[in-house]
């Protein structure tokens, strides 16, 4: 069974489920340099295709992802949402809010506008009692949306990971449940 397109209207955005005809603005924001700042490289558009496949998969299976975001005109912004990791993470089973936009969106306020209603989303329609956030330590403007969205850090949690995209990446962890996310109020 495919779950229906789930779309979330803000006063500015649409955020909505992954379709396969989205591939070309995927892999453009994969490829743009400074939106992929935290990796070693950008992605090739095999890649992003893989990486879409795996957020139309976990959406079908939790009913929640990171969500395409455009404008009401449906101009492409990038993506925000939450994403479901396994046990194997060095976290374990847990969803972690993130985003990546363009960077000729950034400091408009569409990534705080969009993971707020991200939050709602998961708290008030998929039952989730937590998320995480976690980024770099000289990330400052994720660090900026994390504190406008009300998360408290959590340095017990703080881990390091390498994989083929990143190497020694540490990431600083903070937390969120409904009851102090700033979509709750």
């Amino acid at each position: 069974m495919t779950m229906p397109e789930t779309r979330i209207e803000t006063d500015r955005l649409i955020l909505r489920s992954w379709r396969g005809d989205d591939l070309d603005d995927f892999a453009r924001l994969h490829a743009d340099d400074r939106a992929m700042r935290d990796y070693k490289t950008t992605l090739s558009t095999a890649d992003s295709q893989q990486k879409l496949d795996d957020y139309r998969l976990q959406y079908e299976r939790h009913g929640f992802i990171r969500w395409r975001v455009s404008t009401k005109a449906d101009e492409f912004l990038g993506y925000v949402g939450i994403y479901p990791n396994g046990a194997d993470h060095p976290l374990g089973a847990h969803g972690d809010i993130g985003w990546r936009f363009l960077p000729q969106f950034w400091g408009q306020g569409y990534a705080t506008e969009a993971a707020r209603s991200a939050l709602s989303h998961v708290f008030d329609q998929c039952g989730l009692t937590e998320v995480l956030a976690y980024t770099q330590s000289d990330n400052s403007s994720s660090q900026a949306v994390i504190a406008r969205l009300r998360f408290r850090r959590d340095p017990t949690r703080d881990f390091t990971i390498s994989d083929q995209h990143v190497e020694n990446w540490h990431g600083l962890v903070w937390a969120t449940c409904p009851s102090t996310s700033s979509a709750a109020g």
